[in-house]
């Protein structure tokens, strides 16, 4: 069984991106920042904006393929779009450091909206 995210998972278009930030709403965590945007989709989406304030594009990648890992394991429920904008403390920091940090920040944004 593969375990990686399927394409209707991921966000690609800037369009989508744009509308993300513009709408939704932003959460902020001790290594991430969150923009949470609920959709009428079947499936929730993640984008990943890892910008170049984190370093050269091997940390970028790194920080991007963690992001990935903790969205497959802990998927919100269906129906929200997901950005998230690493921040440099996520690469020191452990999996399960990085792994609590996303579920309650989405856990905010989520019983917000009920």
């Amino acid at each position: 069984m593969a375990e990686r995210l399927r394409p209707e998972e991921r966000i690609r278009r800037r369009v989508d991106y744009e509308r993300i930030y513009r709408e939704g709403s932003r959460h902020h965590g001790r290594l991430m920042t969150m923009f949470v945007l609920p959709t009428r989709l079947d499936v929730s989406r993640l984008g990943i904006a890892a910008t170049r304030k984190l370093g050269s594009a091997v940390r970028r990648s790194r920080a991007k393929r963690l992001v990935r890992e903790v969205f497959r394991r802990n998927k919100p429920p269906r129906g929200y779009d997901v950005v998230v904008v690493p921040k440099l403390e996520m690469l020191s920091a452990s999996f399960v450091d990085l792994e609590t940090d996303y579920c309650s920040t989405l856990r905010r944004r989520i019983r917000r909206s009920g």
